[in-house]
C-alpha cells in the first residue's frame, strides 16, 4: 500500500482547510501561554501554501513537501514558521524523487522531520512543544511498520499517539519557547503546536486511509 503524489497534495489542501476552520481555537489555545497568534499564521502561511502548489503539482513528493516548507518559512510569523518549515523541508528530503511511497517511508521521513525539529528548537518530549506529538507519532509508525501493519493501522496508530501526546502537554510546565517565560504559569494549557501537529497526522491518517 502506497500513498501517491495525488494522496500528498489532498493532503496538504485537507489541512490547509483543517487548519482555517481552527484558526480560533488554535489562537484560544495560545492565548494564555504564547503571541495569540498560532491560528492566524497557521492560516496565513497554508494560504500561501495553497497559491504555491498549482505551479508545482508536476513535480515529485520530495519536491512539493519542500516547497510546502518554503512557503511557510516566508508567510508564517514566530517561531511556527521555522519549525513548520523544517518539518516539511525534511521530510521533503527524505522522500525526494519519489512519486510515491510506503508507510516505512513515511516513518523515516517524519523521523527525519522530528530530528530536525529537535535540532532547531533544542526540544525533547516533556517541554511542552509539537515534539510531544511528534516523537510519539514517529515511535508508532516505527511499530506498525515492524510488526507489518497496514498503511492505515501505521497511520491511525501515529494519529492517536500525536493525540495523546497533545494531551500530555496540558499539565506540563513549559521549558522552551514563549510559553516557558511564564513558568509554572504555564501548566494546565494544552500547547498549540503539538495541537496543530496532532492535527496534521490525523488529516494524513483520515485522507490516507484508503490508499491503495
Amino acid at each position: 500500500m502506497t500513498v501517491t503524489k495525488t494522496d500528498v497534495l489532498k493532503w496538504i489542501r485537507t489541512y490547509a482547510q483543517v487548519i482555517a476552520d481552527n484558526e480560533t481555537y488554535l489562537t484560544e489555545l495560545d492565548s494564555p501561554i504564547g503571541d495569540a497568534d498560532h491560528g492566524a499564521n497557521m492560516n496565513r502561511g497554508f494560504r500561501a501554501v495553497l497559491d504555491k502548489l498549482p505551479d508545482n503539482e508536476d513535480k515529485d513528493i520530495g519536491k512539493i513537501l519542500m516547497t510546502v516548507g518554503m512557503a511557510l518559512l516566508s508567510k508564517v510569523g514566530g517561531a511556527g514558521g521555522p519549525l513548520y518549515s523544517t518539518v516539511f523541508i525534511q521530510a521533503g528530503k527524505s522522500i525526494d524523487g519519489k512519486m510515491e511511497f510506503d508507510l516505512a517511508d513515511w516513518a523515516n521521513a517524519l523521523e527525519a522531520a522530528t530530528d530536525g525539529i529537535i535540532k532547531l528548537g533544542k526540544a525533547s518530549v516533556g517541554d511542552k512543544t509539537m515534539v510531544d506529538a511528534l516523537s510519539p507519532a514517529v515511535q508508532a509508525l516505527k511499530e506498525a511498520t515492524q510488526q507489518g501493519l497496514t498503511l492505515g493501522e501505521g497511520l491511525e496508530n501515529s494519529a492517536k499517539a500525536a493525540e495523546e501526546g497533545m494531551i500530555a502537554t496540558i499539565p506540563l510546565v513549559a521549558r522552551k519557547g514563549r510559553a516557558s517565560y511564564l513558568g509554572e504559569r504555564s501548566a494546565g494549557h494544552q500547547d498549540p503546536g503539538a495541537t496543530s501537529t496532532f492535527l496534521l497526522l490525523d488529516t494524513a491518517a483520515k485522507v490516507w486511509a484508503n490508499c491503495s
